[in-house]
């Protein structure tokens, strides 16, 4: 059986090329129009040499013995160097995973003429399939995988330029800034808030900040809480601090939540707080 194993494994390795190919041609026929032209500006003899290597792996599977360790190794690097390489492209997962009943497909067709040309006894062709099809379940797994992992890490870089943009401290003047908070505060945000505003105001040598909550969505106490956090750690930087922005449906949530911001300087817009900074100065 190792003998016709070794056959079947040398004829996958002749037909690599030619399933390479044949798996291109498919995939460009199913392509829209936007994948269409994505796929043109692809090296077309590059795409074909990695998918040509691909179909070699299950082909050496067969004819070395079925190292079952080292066939999955060799499975796994494919798998995480062709994930990268197929997302740093931009195609979505599901239409790169359709390849898989090509591949599939192509090979089965290789095996069957091979199996039928020398006619090869039954326990050789489910032989075959415990080897192929576990192979290719694996690769698949791999590239997933690592596909995923990098869109994962691409989301959450995306997140962390969001969420420090989230948090901009604005320099008016010398000693001036203004932070303009907009949209909800979750713990996340509240997190990165007060370390990106000490840092600001120190990097800007701050005297007095304006917290602008002209955006803010929602003041819960958990958010009000954060903000009197912030305000306290400013004032021990010697920062003074000055509310703006603070909307009528908000400071009737405030006061029905009981959160006192009596010993707060607040003001109804930025033009008030710049005044009473200027008055004081003066």
């Amino acid at each position: 059986m190792e003998s016709e194993l070794k056959i079947l494994g040398e004829a996958i390795l002749e037909a690599k090329h030619d399933i390479a190919k044949r798996v291109h041609e498919n995939r460009i026929a199913e392509a829209n129009e936007i994948q269409k032209q994505l796929i043109s500006q692809l090296d077309v003899e590059e795409v074909i040499k990695i998918r040509a290597n691909f179909v070699a792996l299950f082909g050496e599977a067969l004819v070395y013995g079925i190292d079952k360790e080292k066939a999955y190794d060799n499975i796994e690097k494919w798998g995480k160097e062709t994930g990268q390489f197929v997302y740093s492209l931009g195609i979505p997962l599901d239409e790169a995973l359709r390849d898989t009943a090509y591949y599939r497909s192509f090979i089965s067709e290789v095996l069957e003429k091979g199996i039928l040309k020398h006619n090869m006894s039954v326990q050789t062709v489910f032989a075959a399939s415990r080897a192929i099809d576990p192979l290719l379940d694996h690769a698949v797994y791999c590239f997933s995988l690592t596909y995923v992992d990098y869109y994962k890490k691409t989301i959450d870089n995306a997140k962390t330029a969001f969420m420090e943009l989230s948090v901009p401290v604005v320099p008016l003047s010398k000693g001036i800034a203004v932070l303009p908070l907009i949209g909800n505060i979750d713990t996340e945000r509240a997190g990165l808030l007060m370390e990106q505003t000490l840092q600001e105001a120190g990097r800007l040598h701050l005297s007095h900040l304006i917290l602008d909550l002209s955006g803010v969505v929602m003041v819960d106490t958990m958010v009000a809480d954060q903000i009197f956090k912030v305000m306290d750690a400013l004032k021990l930087l010697g920062v003074k601090t000055i509310v703006t922005g603070i909307r009528p449906e908000i400071a009737q949530t405030v006061v029905s939540l009981g959160l006192d911001f009596s010993k707060q300087v607040t003001r109804a817009n930025l033009e008030q707080a710049l005044a009473d900074i200027h008055l004081f100065r003066d």
